[in-house]
């Protein structure tokens, strides 16, 4: 994937959402912060300070979270 488009979505939205490589795997990005693009690779930082290296080739798709239902109160 362009690292261009990946920059687009860091830019337009804070909430959460996963990178799916071309291998299956996927990489959660908590916050847009915890990611920095640089010409030919992307640094995930995760919540536990482990770093995801992923090279923008692999990235198939971007998908976001998948919205929460809502909690009926009683």
């Amino acid at each position: 994937m362009n690292t261009q488009l990946i920059r687009q979505r860091l830019n337009q939205d804070t909430r959460p959402f996963v990178l799916r490589l071309s291998d299956g795997t996927s990489v959660r990005v908590a916050h847009p912060d915890f990611v920095a693009v640089v010409p030919g690779l992307i640094h995930v930082l995760d919540t536990d300070y482990s770093v995801t290296k992923v090279d923008p080739l692999h990235v198939v798709t971007i998908e976001e979270p998948r919205p929460r239902k809502a909690q009926i109160q009683s």
